[in-house]
């Protein structure tokens, strides 16, 4: 039975996903723009999403900084302005070092704070209230938060990143109980490991690596079957959900076997 009303007709839908200069945020949304959605696209590098309206004609591009609190309530202004309502909206923003406690940096640390929580409830601030109005008047909404396996349990070189993530599952799942008895829809996407620039810091083997299309493929799919978490591929999350079961001994001598640290 699904969690969230079904999104199967893009056309004519209207999206914006936040952190589509490249990797998850950029393949979805270029996804999106395939099926017929008319797509907004914010980051903070404006060259990249320039090169995204080139190549998906009708979409918009709205630079912003997550981190300055003016620049999301801005361009939620000129996504309203331009599309009048807006069905779905992405915070896929992250960023991502590896970190473990015998090197921790407070100001690292502070800074993934700030990119992959804070910049979420900032855009919910801004978007919150016109959702809200929105459903009441009979129209679609729906929010989606891009965490990570990561969120699930500690990790190693985890250290700053895992926390954010633990956050925006727990974010979203209040989220959901809060706004589905009002219409809105609310997902939280947990990818596991993705080809993107943030990986590509891992000095590490990454099991079952997926394609930024790949990820977006199976995101898109999950918000059609109206799921609440989206979670890729399965043959790597579902062993990892077993291990959110298991005791800390059994949990943390498994972690060191796997990953040898």
């Amino acid at each position: 039975m699904s969690l969230n009303p079904p999104l199967v007709d893009w056309t004519g839908r209207s999206a914006w996903i936040v952190g589509a200069s490249t990797g998850i945020g950029r393949a979805t949304a270029s996804r999106l723009h395939a099926l017929g959605a008319r797509v907004a696209v914010s980051a903070r590098n404006a060259e990249a999403l320039d090169r995204f309206v080139v190549q998906h004609p009708g979409s918009i591009a709205l630079p912003l900084d997550s981190t300055d609190p003016a620049a999301t309530p801005a361009a939620a202004e000129r996504v309203f302005a331009t599309f009048g309502k807006l069905d779905l909206a992405v915070y896929c923003a992250g960023t991502y070092t590896p970190m473990r406690a015998t090197a921790f940096d407070l100001d690292v640390a502070l800074r993934h704070v700030d990119v992959n929580y804070v910049g979420a409830l900032r855009l919910l601030d801004a978007l919150l209230p016109r959702l809200r109005a929105q459903a009441a008047a009979g129209g679609s909404a729906h929010i989606g938060l891009v965490g990570s396996v990561a969120g699930y349990r500690g990790l190693p070189q985890s250290l700053a990143y895992g926390p954010t993530k633990a956050a925006l599952i727990n974010l979203a799942e209040t989220l959901y109980l809060d706004l589905h008895p009002l219409g809105i829809g609310v997902s939280i996407i947990n990818p596991g490991f993705v080809e993107t620039p943030l990986t590509a810091a891992n000095g590490f083997h990454m099991p079952a690596l997926l394609t930024p299309e790949e990820a977006a493929d199976q995101i898109v799919k999950g918000w059609r079957r109206g799921d609440f978490e989206i979670h890729f591929p399965k043959r790597f999350t579902l062993w990892l959900k077993a291990l959110r079961h298991v005791g800390y001994r059994p949990y943390f001598a498994a972690v060191r076997r796997s990953t040898g640290m």
